[in-house]
Order: C-alpha cells, then sequence, then structure tokens
C-alpha cells in the first residue's frame, strides 16, 4: 500500500476510534475474565457469577486449525491480561446466543475493543449475526487493514479454512 494510502487508513482510524471511545456505552457490565478458551471465548465473574462470553462480531480459527486456533487464543489472553483481567462487557440487542453464552463487546479498561484488536491484528475474521451489528463497520475496516497488511490469518501461510466452514467440516 503506497505511503498516501497508509496515512490515510491512520487517520480514519484515528477518527472513528475517537468517536467510538467517546460514544456512551450504556448497556454495560464490569466483569473479571477468569479464562480464555479460544480466541473468540471467555469465562469471566460478575458479581459472584460466572459466565462464558463469546466476542461478538469476529470468529477466532479453532484451536484445532493449528498454529491458528492456538496463536489466536494466545493473543487474546495477552489482551485480557494487558487489562489486569478487568474487562467491561457492551451488549448489543440480543444478549445471549443459542448456547446460552453472552454476546459482548469486550472493552479493556483502556478503551480497546477487544474483538476489534482481535480482527485488526489478523487473529480473527468478521462474523456478524444481525441484529448484532453495532460495530460492523469498525470490525470490517479492521479486517480490511488486516488483510491489506497480510497479518495473521491473512498472511502468505495463513488459515487455509474459515472457522465456519471447518466447524461445518468437523463436527463435535
Amino acid at each position: 500500500m503506497p505511503a498516501m494510502g497508509i496515512a490515510l487508513l491512520a487517520v480514519f482510524y484515528f477518527f472513528l476510534l475517537r468517536d467510538v471511545d467517546a460514544a456512551p456505552r450504556p448497556h454495560t457490565v464490569s466483569a473479571r475474565v477468569v479464562a480464555v478458551h479460544d480466541g473468540d471465548t471467555m469465562s469471566v465473574v460478575i458479581g459472584r457469577k460466572k459466565e462464558k462470553v463469546r466476542l461478538t462480531g469476529i470468529d477466532a480459527p479453532e484451536l484445532a486449525q493449528r498454529p491458528w486456533g492456538i496463536n489466536a487464543k494466545r493473543y487474546c489472553r495477552e489482551l485480557v491480561t494487558s487489562s489486569g483481567n478487568s474487562v467491561t462487557l457492551e451488549f448489543d440487542l440480543e444478549k445471549r446466543d443459542r448456547y446460552g453464552r453472552l454476546l459482548a463487546y469486550v472493552w479493556t479498561p483502556d478503551n480497546r475493543l477487544i474483538n476489534l484488536e482481535m480482527v485488526r491484528n489478523g487473529y480473527a475474521a468478521l462474523y456478524t449475526f444481525p441484529p448484532n451489528v453495532k460495530y460492523v463497520e469498525l470490525l470490517r475496516e479492521g479486517q480490511r487493514y488486516a488483510r491489506g497488511k497480510g497479518l495473521g490469518i491473512w498472511g502468505r501461510n495463513g488459515l487455509r479454512e474459515m472457522p465456519r466452514d471447518y466447524r461445518r467440516e468437523h463436527q463435535r
């Protein structure tokens, strides 16, 4: 990508993320992460209750999709650990999936959206389910960035099969 294109993308992200950070998030709850299961699922404690959380809008490689599933889990754990395991869960229109997991956008105390970090750095792909589409454009731009840079799963020896396709072929 030419230098001018990178500069424009950087300016775009600055304004986009500034607006996201400034926007009030009314449907939120504070939580402590107690486990990272993979690149898009974690367990948290809210008050005294343990809950499983699925990160909204993204799909990380399955653990068996080596090395990408392990890499995604490791990166997600790094993001959580760097936040002191303290996060804020933001809910969209549907709060739970068909498995009973909470569906959330997960924010660190320094206003980083873990869902976006996973996509933007090539550890997960965009995966939307309406009506939970509040940050779909932000996640889409993050994926464009990762693909354009050839990061992670979009790189030269990247992921051969999207996680949803892998799950379809390898049903439990």
